[in-house]
């Protein structure tokens, strides 16, 4: 079955890039709807955008989506992937401005926001995307990959000369709540350099020591310091599911990303899509409803999420 929210979510907070305030409402849609953000701001022409892969322009260190009229949409891989995570397949995100608000730098703001609303059932099927042969993209030195499976794997590894993140994998089924419980609170992660530069060029104006992990050699100067020994392999996990929601449908198969990015993973969803043998849609039977990230996800959940 399909499924939207039970009532509207409202979030406020500041913009990663812009630093600019933005004030974002999460509403129900209807069954087939997908999902699509609506820039209320903008009044001259279409402020629809389509949450899909082929409307994906990237952008450094976020995913940005743009509709034919050139209207925007940056950062949407937090949100995009607590509402998959959620189950939550029909959205219509309506945004002031043209970015979605980092909160933490992560999706459990999102996550705690749209259990705590409820998710409803609709009455419509499910189609998945299964995955039948293996299709893969490489680029210096890194690599994604989606193979068969029964239901969505992720298995990320990453390699960083900071003795505080260095390196680390994780490989886990997203079935049954997993997201929220293992993934949602693991926040984006940066070098202190790298923040500096970027604040120094006008980039990452919204980027705080708050709402990332941000380390430094061996020292992690964030507040608090890790949720998770391996935080930064989670978020890029996190990341992925975000981005490969954006297939517009669940995938059965097993995700492999190896120091692999937005910009990898849109590119792996658009070969899959341009090999028509290497999958097929397929109306979800029970069991494979059981399986998808989001099913099964209660409110007990919730203690688990930082």
């Amino acid at each position: 079955m399909q499924a939207t929210l039970i009532s509207d979510v409202t979030f406020e907070g500041v913009g990663l890039h812009s630093g600019a305030l933005t004030k974002m409402t999460v509403r129900p849609a209807h069954a087939g709807h997908g999902i699509w953000f609506k820039r209320v701001d903008v009044l001259d022409r279409d402020p629809h955008v389509p949450a899909t892969y082929d409307a994906v322009e990237m952008k450094p260190l976020c995913t940005r989506i743009v509709n034919a009229a050139g209207v925007e949409v940056l950062t949407i891989e937090h949100i995009t992937a607590a509402l998959a995570g959620c189950g939550v397949r029909n959205a219509l995100i309506e945004l002031d401005g043209p970015e979605v608000p980092i909160m933490d730098g992560a999706s459990g703001d999102f996550v705690r926001a749209f259990v705590e609303a409820g998710v409803q059932a609709q009455d419509a099927p499910l189609y998945a995307i299964e995955i039948l042969e293996t299709v893969s993209v490489e680029q210096d030195g890194a690599r994604a990959t989606l193979s068969p499976a029964g239901s969505l794997e992720i298995d990320f590894a990453i390699d960083f000369a900071d003795a505080a993140i260095g390196a680390q994998s994780k490989v886990l089924n997203m079935a049954n709540g997993t997201f929220v419980r293992e993934l949602s609170d693991s926040r984006t992660f940066c070098r202190k350099s790298d923040i500096d530069m970027m604040h120094a060029n006008g980039l990452a104006l919204g980027g705080t020591y708050d709402n990332a992990v941000v380390v430094d050699g061996d020292d992690v100067l964030s507040p608090g310091g890790l949720r998770h020994t391996d935080e930064a392999v989670r978020h890029k996990m996190l990341d992925a599911l975000g981005d490969l929601s954006l297939a517009g449908a669940p995938i059965l198969g097993r995700y492999t990303g190896v120091k692999a990015g937005h910009a990898m993973t849109n590119a792996l969803l658009r070969k899959l899509f341009a090999t028509p043998d290497a999958f097929r849609m397929v109306r979800c039977t029970p069991a494979q409803l059981s399986r998808l990230p989001g099913v099964g996800v209660k409110r007990a959940d919730l203690a688990l999420v930082a």
